[in-house]
Formats: C-alpha cells, structure tokens, sequence
C-alpha cells in the first residue's frame, strides 16, 4: 500500500512539473501573437509608423505660425453653390478658428413667402450637415497621434510599398469610427505625409464618405493641406476646399 501511494504521489508531482513549462509555453505563445498583431512583428512597420507620428507632431507646431485662406465650394445634386472663404488660424485651444471673409453680392431671395421659408430650411438644414461635416474632417486632417498609435497596437495597421512615387502606404482601420480606413501616402526619405485618403460615413454606415487629401510644402518645408475633397454619396453632396496664401502671423 504504502509503495502505491508513493508511486501515485510521484506520479501527480512529475505531472504538475511538466504543466507549469506547458502553461509557460502557451503564456509565451499568446504574447509572441498579441505583439505580431499590434505591429511588434513588423519592424518596418514600426519604424514608419513612428516617423509619421513625429512628423505629423512636428509639423503642426509649424503651422501654429500661419494664417491663410480656405476657399469652400459645395455642389449639391450637380448644382455648384457659390463658394466661400474663411481666413483661418489655429486657435489657443488648438483648433483652426474660421472667420468669414466678405463675400459678393449674394443672391436675393425669390418666390412667395412659402418658397422662401422652404429655401430658409433646406439652408438650415445645408448649414447642419456641413456642420457635420466639419466634425468628420477634423478626426482625419491633421491625423493624430495618439489614435494613429491606438489603431497600430490594436493590430489595425499595415504597411504597402507605392513604387510609382517612391511613397508607403500606411492604412490604419477603425482609426476613428467602428469600420474606416485612412490610407496615408507618406515620404520616408522627406519625413512628410504625401496624401491621405478616407473611407468613412456620417452617423450610419449607409451614409458612406470618401475624403480624399493632397498635401504640399511651404518654402520653409512646412507640410500643409493644400486641397480636401469629401463626397458624400447618400446626400449628393461634394465639399472641396482649398488652402492658400499661408503667411507667417507678425511676432513669430
């Protein structure tokens, strides 16, 4: 009896010593895994999404300085609206404060009272979406860091070579909104985003927008946003805007 209970006694101690390197094993395994995905088992990878992430952070203390101009033009069912222009600047909170510029003779009301009341709220309704819009754009332009580095650990991003401009293709998904994808074009060798493209909606997925984002450098090297173009297919609505005439504020 006594042999017995010492063999089966010897025989639950080696059985527990091999499941601790199993139990290890597994652990290690799970964590090798967790880090491929979150970027860790790509090296290039990593090394541009960390550029990008300086580079973007760099270069908006650099447009801090600035003041320029934002030229906005919306076509709604085929039909161009009259464009408009804001004077732009970032604020002390850090976001782009927009004050109107004078515009040209604006165009006088027609029709009855009913006609009028009913071009009253289809503008109403124009100024909220765009207020919408407005909203949608600043998640992606400028991309941020800190989402940029939350979509890379999370496993969401990747990385394609764009041999016809010399550029990576960095794409992000869920960067902002459950089911996006922002693509950016980035030049390692200029340290600076080349172009950016979007998939997103506004409050539904069935009201699917693209953002497409062309960018360019200002003598000083400064990267801007020269032109957005956002379609928004569901409300036939299309909103480009134009940057230009940047000019550093006095005193800085």
């Amino acid at each position: 009896m006594t042999s017995k209970f010492a063999g089966k006694e010897q025989t639950r101690f080696i059985n527990h010593r091999l499941r601790i390197p199993v139990a290890l094993f597994i652990t290690l395994s799970l964590t090798a895994i967790a880090s491929a995905q979150g970027g860790g088992g790509n090296p290039e990878l990593q090394e541009r999404v960390a550029a990008l992430k300086q580079s973007v952070a760099a270069n908006q203390q650099k447009l801090h300085q600035y003041q320029w101009t934002e030229i906005q033009s919306i076509t709604y069912k085929g039909e161009a609206k009259p464009p408009k222009q804001f004077m732009c600047q970032y604020g002390p909170d850090g976001k782009v404060q927009k004050t109107p510029m004078a515009q040209g003779q604006q165009e006088q009301p027609s029709g009855g009272r009913l006609k009028q009341k009913m071009i009253a709220k289809k503008k109403e309704e124009m100024a909220d979406y765009m207020g919408d819009v407005k909203t949608v754009l600043a998640q992606y332009v400028p991309p941020n860091p800190q989402k940029i580095q939350q979509a890379f650990a999370a496993g969401k991003a990747s990385i394609s070579p764009d041999k016809s401009a010399g550029l990576v293709n960095l794409v992000f998904k869920d960067y902002a909104q459950p089911g996006d994808q922002m693509t950016i074009a980035f030049d390692s060798a200029a340290k600076k985003i080349a172009g950016l493209n979007v998939n997103t909606y506004m409050g539904q997925a069935k009201d699917a927008v693209t953002l497409v984002v062309d960018f360019s450098s200002l003598p000083d090297s400064t990267n801007y946003v020269e032109k957005t173009a956002l379609n928004a297919a569901a409300k036939q609505i299309v909103v480009t805007t134009t940057n230009t005439n940047y000019r550093k504020m006095g005193g800085m």
